[in-house]
């Protein structure tokens, strides 16, 4: 092994000494020369191996063929469609994939997303713009555990209720001017009661005033690419302009579940405030009777309708269902419900196992004669029931990459596939960086060689 090093260095210097004694009318031919045989080494160092599991055949592809894919991947939309026209032209679902008939939904709009992959297994009327109600405090809430999780405010805080707060009515917890409540126990009320005026409490401190508070709930639902929304106020109660429809309360819902302390609140059924005084009782009855519930704000308004952001997990898979516009609080728990059920009843979530994690490719030109890479973490599949072996993996990685390797460079990824489509990827990327080799470190190389 030491006789390979010492001839591989050698070669490298006695290749730079050549270069170096080409006289300059020369110059021009040996550039020629040396752009063949660059062209030659590129063919050698992008050549790759390519396998699935079950095996499949496949060209080999090249390490930049690899990193466009992989960056196109990436592009895609965080939620994806994956319906078919169903009976009504106005809503959709996907009942030829998985054989479940999809439900009937008595409200104005609905939709029907897996959370993990952002995958639409059903909806109807998903964009139409309606008055939200209090489901407008998902958005409140968000913003409020995200200023919580910054250091703005803290749970243990206590925070004054002004006269505007106050004034607010409907669904509240009574608060008075200047009485003062702490963090928890105002998100306690907002979470589970909806308060209106605990929700304004948070606005007026977050944002220094309700219209200020507002301004940064549209900003954020600019963010998430929630185009269908225009917020006027932080509670929800009827107000011109102020609507948003079932899809951008989708967007938002996914984005308060990443945030774990939600789940403290939206979970309660009962709970109490100012020492046993006060009861709160979860507007969301589904916590009491679905199996699976975890969330997440309902709402309801005369010019709204009643209104449900109702969240449910099982087997690790996460369900988003919304509705807006319904006649009645029965036919809007019914409706989310049977949404929930659809979801669970023909899909599942499959997160594949990887065979090997490590791979190690050989490095030409470089400081080191090889790089090891991994896997990076593999992305969730959304599989129809009984389909969820359908599910296969696909890897593509070169066998050998010139130098110099950066850290974190692609040089190959594992695809998934179900029936036939390519339904995800990962990338396999270098755990480190590998230098080109130079002729000062080709000669340091040779010494260090020697003297062992």
């Amino acid at each position: 092994m030491k006789i390979k090093a010492i001839a591989a260095v050698m070669s490298v210097l006695v290749a730079f000494t050549a270069m170096s004694c080409v006289v300059s009318g020369e110059q021009t031919k040996s550039g020629s020369a040396s752009s063949q045989a660059g062209s030659s080494s590129s063919t050698a160092t992008s050549s790759s191996v390519t396998s699935s599991k079950p095996m499949t055949s496949s060209k080999p592809s090249t390490s930049s063929k690899i990193a466009d894919s992989q960056s196109a991947s990436s592009n895609k939309s965080s939620v994806t469609k994956t319906t078919a026209s169903s009976k009504s032209s106005s809503s959709q679902a996907d009942e030829s994939t998985t054989g479940v008939a999809a439900p009937n939904i008595p409200a104005k709009s609905a939709i029907l997303v897996e959370a993990t992959t952002g995958k639409v297994l059903y909806e109807k009327n998903s964009h139409e713009k309606l008055p939200p109600a209090s489901i407008t405090k998902i958005m409140t809430e968000l913003l409020t555990l995200e200023a919580i999780e910054s250091g703005k405010i803290k749970w243990t805080d206590k925070l004054t209720c002004s006269a505007h707060a106050a004034s607010m009515g409907g669904s509240d917890i009574w608060l008075e001017p200047n009485e003062q409540m702490s963090v928890t126990d105002l998100f306690k009320a907002m979470a589970i009661g909806s308060a209106n005026d605990a929700a304004v409490v948070f606005a007026e401190k977050i944002g220094g005033s309700e219209p200020g508070f507002v301004n940064l709930m549209n900003q954020k639902a600019k963010t998430l690419g929630m185009n269908d929304t225009h917020f006027v106020n932080a509670n929800g109660l009827d107000a011109d302009g102020h609507v948003t429809s079932a899809y951008d309360v989708m967007l938002m819902s996914r984005e308060l579940l990443k945030h774990k302390a939600i789940f403290n609140y939206c979970t309660v059924w009962m709970d109490t405030l100012r020492g046993g005084k006060t009861q709160l009782v979860n507007t969301n009855r589904l916590i009491r009777f679905y199996d699976g519930i975890n969330g997440l704000k309902t709402g309801s308004t005369g010019k709204a309708g009643y209104c449900v952001s109702a969240t449910a997990m099982r087997d690790g898979m996460q369900l988003v269902a919304v509705t807006m516009g319904s006649d009645n609080s029965t036919d809007r728990f019914n409706s989310a419900s049977d949404l929930l059920d659809y979801g669970f009843g023909g899909w599942s979530l499959v997160k594949p196992v990887l065979t090997q994690s490590k791979f190690t490719v050989n490095v030409q030109g470089g400081e080191e004669y090889t790089v090891n890479a991994t896997v990076g973490e593999m992305p969730a599949v959304l599989a129809p029931k009984g389909k969820e072996k359908s599910v296969t993996q696909k890897l593509s990685i070169v066998t050998d990459v010139a130098a110099p390797v950066e850290k974190g460079q692609v040089i190959g990824q594992i695809t998934l596939w179900q029936d036939g489509k390519n339904v995800g990827s990962v990338a396999i990327k270098a755990d480190k960086t590998v230098a080109k080799m130079s002729f000062g470190s080709a000669f340091r190389m040779l010494i260090g060689y020697i003297a062992k």
